[in-house]
């Protein structure tokens, strides 16, 4: 259920200007900001761009994933 939720004007430009680069809504926009860094404080030992990039991967699901080959196993 969706809450309505007071922020900042300069937040809300800010979200409104990467979700239309990253096509998300501005509430997407903010939640997949929060769960990046929800996901940073709970695992502080990772970098900020490989938990988000590990938060879209995950997004993309299994279809668009390129399988691993190792090399050199013959």
């Amino acid at each position: 259920m969706g809450m309505p939720v007071r922020i900042e004007d300069q937040l809300y430009e800010q979200a409104r200007a990467h979700a239309h680069a990253e096509r998300r809504t501005i509430a997407g926009q903010v939640e997949f900001w929060e769960m990046v860094g929800k996901t940073a404080l709970d695992n502080p030992d990772l970098p900020i761009d490989f938990v988000r990039d590990l938060l879209v991967a995950r997004a993309e699901g299994a279809t668009l994933a390129t399988p691993f080959i190792p090399q050199g196993s013959d």
